[in-house]
C-alpha cells in the first residue's frame, strides 16, 4: 500500500508539473478574460482511460525518481531546468503513448484526489498490471 501511495504521489507531482509547463506555454494575451476553475466539475472516466492512467503512473513514477536524482545533483539553475524540461518531455510522451491526453491525465489525478473510491480503483487496476 505504501508503494502505491508513493507511485501515485508521482504520477500527482509529474501531473503537476505538466500542468505548470502546459500553462507556461499558453499565451495570457490569447484570453485575458479566462480565469482558471477553482474546482473542475465532476467527471466520468472509462474504466479504459483509468487502466490508462494506472499504467502510465506507474511508468511516470520511474521517470520521477530518476530525474529527481539528476535533479538533485544538478549544479545549477539551468542544469535544473534543462532536467525539468527534460523530465517534463519524457512524462508527457508517456502520458500520450498510454492513450491518454495531458489533460485527461491531469483530470483524473485530481478526482481521484477528491474521490477516495477512485483512487482505490485505480490502485487496484495498477496492481493487476
Amino acid at each position: 500500500m505504501q508503494r502505491m501511495t508513493a507511485l501515485f504521489s508521482a504520477a500527482l507531482l509529474a501531473a503537476g508539473m505538466m500542468t505548470a509547463q502546459a500553462q507556461a506555454q499558453q499565451d495570457p494575451a490569447q484570453d485575458p478574460g479566462a480565469q482558471p476553475q477553482a474546482t473542475a466539475p465532476a467527471q466520468e472516466f472509462s474504466d479504459e482511460q483509468l487502466q490508462q492512467f494506472a499504467d502510465a503512473s506507474q511508468d511516470i513514477a520511474v521517470i520521477s525518481q530518476e530525474y529527481t536524482e539528476r535533479l538533485h545533483a544538478a549544479e545549477d539553475e539551468q542544469t535544473q531546468q534543462e532536467v525539468r524540461m527534460e523530465a517534463n518531455d519524457r512524462m508527457v510522451e508517456v502520458v500520450e503513448d498510454s492513450g491518454l491526453d495531458v489533460d485527461t491525465f491531469n483530470a483524473i489525478g485530481h478526482a481521484i484526489q477528491q474521490d477516495p473510491e477512485l483512487m482505490q480503483r485505480v490502485q487496484q487496476m495498477a496492481e493487476q498490471s
